[in-house]
Parts: C-alpha cells; sequence; structure tokens
C-alpha cells in the first residue's frame, strides 16, 4: 500500500482510480449484455422443444418428421435422443 505525503496527491490518486473503476465497469457491462456463443444448455427455449421432442417422440414420429415440425436440424434431434436415453435409462436404475 502506497503512502502518500500530502492531501493533494491522495485526491488525484483517488480520482485516477474512479477514471479506472468506470472504465472497467464499462468492459464488465459490454461482457455482460454480450451474446454467449454456443449451445445454451437447458434453458427455458431448449426445454421448451426437448418437451415437444418427448411428446413426439414417444408418439412414434420419426427424426426427421420432429425435425421438419420444430424447425430444428436432425443433429439437435438426435442430441435430444441422446438426453432422452440417458435420462430414460438413469430412471431404470432408480426404480
Amino acid at each position: 500500500m502506497t503512502r502518500y505525503n500530502s492531501l493533494k496527491e491522495a485526491i488525484l490518486r483517488i480520482e485516477e482510480l474512479e477514471k479506472e473503476n468506470s472504465r472497467l465497469q464499462e468492459e464488465l457491462d459490454y461482457f455482460k449484455q454480450r451474446k454467449a456463443s454456443g449451445r445454451q444448455k437447458h434453458n427455458d427455449k431448449w426445454l421448451a422443444t426437448y418437451k415437444d421432442f418427448v411428446a413426439c417422440f414417444e408418439s412414434g414420429m420419426t427424426i426427421i418428421e420432429i425435425a421438419q415440425r420444430n424447425s430444428i436440424s436432425e443433429r439437435t434431434v438426435y442430441r435430444y435422443k441422446a438426453y432422452y436415453d440417458s435420462v430414460k435409462q438413469n430412471e431404470y436404475v432408480w426404480r
């Protein structure tokens, strides 16, 4: 910790730190508002499409039909199916 010899030096240092704090706060706000890249795991949108997938899959629809119905890629449907299979497997273990 630095000691200041006069009140004027201390006030100047406080002003510098306030400017730096303001700059860093703006940078933090930028990163908070920025959209995260990549897949978002298990948010509301994901849960809604997953529940719709489960309903369609259990009613006997094919992967392609589910993808077209929900306007999602087949790869996403396969991801949902893998998750569905793991949940069902764990359900069986817990019974």
